[in-house]
């Protein structure tokens, strides 16, 4: 927006803060290089639109908003002169991005001295060219370090993440080994018993009919139901006196398996009426193998699968195969994240989720929402474990719901809280309540630059003892980012 051309005096604007040490000669440059604009009351210039000029008011009131979470909040309200806006880094050229990082209005008939960005560019360099290779090294040495210290934040977090995935992985691997090699001995014995029966007096019906048990059983197993502790004891009795009462040896060794595997005494009995006496306590031996096989293959096929399921996690919460800004189930996301740090979150802390499975997918960048997810739950699990209760019991509650056209993820802990007199801090870099070694202070600063700068979506804390909640809003809505914009970095 421009605004009405108005006389430029060098004796005025050289009363201003920022040129009172200019000479007379760069006074006179500077006007006439540039301009003096009267702006009525409204908009100057808007947060993204490229920054083309320099701004320093004269007189009037101006006021400086960002965008939150699609709302105009207010940063700054002023009418001292002198204050400045607009492109202030132009003078690091097309190594950045030059856009306006705000919007500026003015309230009130407000008069600017404007300077071209490519002229303040020319006019820094020239004139303070020791300034400008100080700021140039503050800006990228600033965000070097930031990016360096930012890749520290994640690999603590990756370290962490792999020693959980692998404690994870190892029991349900440990288990199938296991499971197989008994698998080999029950298999084995199994032979056994056949060559017993084979060789023994029994017709081609018997054995078929051994047979036809045997596929009974098996299916018997398959559909097995869980029973209560007292239910599963009351039953491994009443199998054993029925064993022990038909001359069949260690019925107390056979009835917790046939517990296991769904059998009851009137299955033992429709068993009985099908064979002989004779080769019942065989029948029985044979369906104990057959037990025993099928319960070794669902734990062989359980561990696998959940072996399946942690790789398919650790690929969800990467997002390796992805792309980098699509719309996204924000539970898939939630979901990945909180099995890869189950480890860290332990047996002690009972995990709740409360999903409004309502809610319509987001757009947004996956891999960069987990990263906020993993530094506001292990900020949690801290809390709880290392909080002034001592005990590391608690409980986490992961919701989500809609909240005014913005999708609402909250995660509530039961810690100790956060202290009213650092809740202001908790977002700044480098601040951190953790001992020193234990946390680098930029796990809340860089969730923020995710949520609020890169998604513009809005994150606030609310905490008591016994009650933090995080809570991060993002918008259902956005435009596609820019492909030049997809590759920025969220640090």
């Amino acid at each position: 927006m421009s605004g009405q051309p108005m006389p430029c005096s060098p004796k005025e604007i050289g009363a201003l803060f920022l040129f009172e040490k200019l000479e007379p000669e760069q006074l006179g440059r500077l006007c006439a290089a540039g301009r003096v604009e009267l702006f009525q009351p409204g908009p100057v210039y808007t947060e993204g639109d490229p920054a083309t000029c320099f701004y320093v008011m004269v007189e009037g009131t101006v006021v400086l908003s960002r965008q939150v979470g699609g709302d105009d909040v207010e940063v700054t309200r002023t009418s001292q002169a002198g204050v400045y806006a607009g492109a202030m880094q132009a003078y690091l050229g097309d190594r950045v991005r030059q856009a306006y990082n705000n919007t500026m209005r003015v309230t009130e008939p407000t008069r600017f001295f404007v300077l071209p960005a490519d002229t303040f560019a020319d006019i820094m360099r020239e004139w303070f060219p020791m300034a400008v290779h100080l700021l140039e090294g503050l800006f990228f040495g600033s965000k070097n370090t930031q990016a360096a210290i930012g890749q520290r934040e994640r690999l603590l977090a990756l370290g962490s993440l792999s020693a959980g995935l692998t404690h994870e992985l190892n029991n349900p691997a440990a288990a199938a080994v296991r499971a197989t090699s008994t698998l080999r001995e029950r298999v084995a014995k199994m032979r056994h018993k056949l060559a017993i029966i084979a060789g023994g007096p029994f017709s081609r019906e018997q054995l078929a009919g051994l047979i036809e048990i045997q596929e009974r059983t098996a299916e018997r197993v398959a559909k097995a139901s869980s029973l209560s502790p007292l239910e599963a004891s009351d039953r491994e009795d009443a199998l054993t006196d029925w064993l022990e009462d038909r001359g069949i040896d260690r019925g107390w060794e056979l009835a917790p398996t046939f517990v296991q595997a769904g059998l009851d005494v009137d299955w033992l009995e429709q068993v009985a009426a099908a064979v002989d006496e004779e080769i019942l306590p065989n029948a029985v031996g044979w369906l104990n193998y057959t037990i025993e096989t099928e319960l070794l293959m669902n734990e062989i096929e359980d561990s696998t699968t959940r072996i399946s399921n942690l790789v398919d996690a650790a690929k969800q919460y990467s997002q390796l195969d992805r792309a980098p800004y699509r719309e996204v189930d924000v539970h898939e996301l939630l979901d990945s994240t909180l099995l890869m740090l189950s480890g860290k979150i332990g047996q002690d802390i009972q995990v709740v989720k409360e999903y409004d499975r309502t809610v319509p997918p987001v757009p947004a960048y996956p891999a960069e929402l987990n990263q906020v997810w993993t530094n506001l739950i292990d900020n949690a699990v801290c809390a709880m474990k290392d909080g002034s209760r001592g005990d590391g019991h608690g409980t986490l509650t992961v919701r989500t719901a809609l909240d005014h056209e913005q999708l609402l993820v909250e995660f509530r802990d039961t810690g100790s809280g956060i202290a009213p007199e650092i809740k202001d801090r908790i977002f700044d870099p480098f601040f951190t309540t953790k001992p020193v070694g234990q946390g680098t202070g930029l796990g809340l600063d860089i969730s923020w630059r995710i949520v609020v700068n890169k998604h513009h979506g809005t994150m606030r804390v609310e905490s008591e003892p016994g009650d933090t909640r995080f809570q991060v809003l993002l918008p259902l809505t956005a435009e596609a980012p820019e492909e030049s914009e997809t590759a920025v970095e969220a640090v």
